[in-house]
């Protein structure tokens, strides 16, 4: 499959440079994607950044090293990317548990990290209901919270999140405020490499005084290429499944790639604990 072999390569030009500078958007290009989009995509495979497994590959080949040959520890960690036995030392302990030095005892328990593969399996058990729509851009009205993927934080506090609007009652001000808008959750402002970003619950901004709008923030959301997903099912589980099958099923069996926007998660009316509950997933893409 072709995304396999892309991302194949990617990881073998990581290992072919991993004691040279290593620049996400050159990794990308060897991917034949977007930095954004294969950034994207590293981190919904494998839940750690491109940042996170670069750094872990350093240190599991440092370590090696440490532990089979006479090389200087300062040697190693330039090698590798560090400024100074310092920042080495402390990145390498943090990584095996004990200093570079104490790498070299005999004996010595060191973690190693294994270069990644990708593999292709089919899975026919469950359709993906999916459409292409255009949109115009739109402003957004609503509550914002930073959050991080570490750890799968995001899965706990984003329903936290809503909690805190629905049971404060901002959530019904904001039905109140654009009744006829759908409510959102919307993914914005990603850092790949801290793996945080913000999530807005929003509706549509709608035709009100400055002072209506007041307690809540603004966003802007481009016009785009959207591929929707119908996801089934309560809430959080069924869209959180939703959003892991898009980028581990779809995104990597089609033509289309992430353009770097904002993701929507669209609400529609009815009971989100109910088991037959219906909402949609927007990814905004384009063809490659």
């Amino acid at each position: 499959m072709e995304w396999l072999n892309r991302m194949t390569n990617a990881i073998q030009y990581i290992e072919e440079h991993i004691d040279g500078e290593l620049k996400s958007e050159d990794i990308a290009k060897i991917a034949c994607s977007s930095t954004f989009h294969f950034q994207r995509m590293f981190l919904m495979l494998t839940d750690m950044t491109l940042a996170e497994y670069i750094r872990k590959r350093r240190l599991t080949l440092a370590a090696q090293e440490l532990a089979m040959t006479d090389a200087r520890v300062l040697d190693i960690a330039l090698k590798y990317g560090y400024d100074s036995p310092e920042s080495f030392a402390k990145a390498f302990r943090k990584a095996h548990g004990i200093t570079p030095s104490a790498a070299r005892q005999p004996g010595a328990t060191l973690k190693a990290f294994p270069r990644l593969s990708f593999h292709f399996s089919l899975r026919g058990d469950q359709d993906m209901d999916y459409r292409i729509e255009q949109k115009e851009a739109f402003s957004v009205l609503g509550k914002k919270l930073r959050v991080t993927s570490i750890d799968g934080e995001n899965l706990k506090a984003i329903p936290a999140f809503w909690n805190e609007m629905n049971s404060n009652g901002m959530s019904d001000r904001l039905c109140e405020l654009s009744p006829e808008s759908s409510m959102y959750g919307i993914c914005m402002h990603m850092d790949m490499d801290t793996r945080f970003f913000d999530y807005m619950i929003a509706v549509d901004t709608p035709a009100a005084c400055a002072d209506e709008l007041k307690p809540f923030d603004t966003e802007e959301i481009p016009a785009a290429t959207w591929a929707i997903f119908t996801s089934v099912g309560p809430m959080p589980d069924a869209v959180q499944k939703t959003w892991q099958r898009v980028f581990q099923e779809w995104l990597p069996a089609t033509g289309y790639e992430h353009t770097g926007g904002p993701e929507l998660e669209v609400y529609l009316p009815g009971d989100p604990a109910a088991a037959d509950y219906r909402c949609e997933v927007w990814i905004p893409v384009m063809k490659k």
